[in-house]
């Protein structure tokens, strides 16, 4: 997800290759074509996900919320921004999170 969304910042930095450039290269599409690809991969991972913890599997249900946890936080970092490099609207999520009173 963060390949999608910082693309273009990654690009201009000259620094690594993104999964988009990856994909655009080996299969010769344009980036929204690659995009489109990457973020139904990402779809179908969670649905993947959400199959094993519904299904009783011989894994635990405590260990794959872990995980499942694991892939909200990403999502939350990752869907729109670069939630990594451009940390300030998280910390407005975290301070709304953690720090702000609920009022009732």
């Amino acid at each position: 997800m963060d390949d999608i969304v910082a693309h273009a910042f990654e690009t201009e930095r000259k620094n690594v290759a993104t999964a988009v450039t990856c994909y655009m290269k080996e299969y010769n599409t344009t980036i929204e074509e690659a995009s489109e690809v990457l973020w139904n991969t990402v779809e179908n991972a969670w649905k993947s996900m959400n199959h094993e913890y519904l299904t009783l599997t011989s894994i635990p249900s405590q260990l794959l919320l872990h995980v499942i946890n694991l892939a909200r936080m990403m999502e939350t970092m990752y869907k729109k921004i670069d939630g990594y490099t451009d940390s300030t609207i998280l910390k407005d999520w975290i301070s709304m999170l953690l720090v702000e009173p609920i009022l009732f």
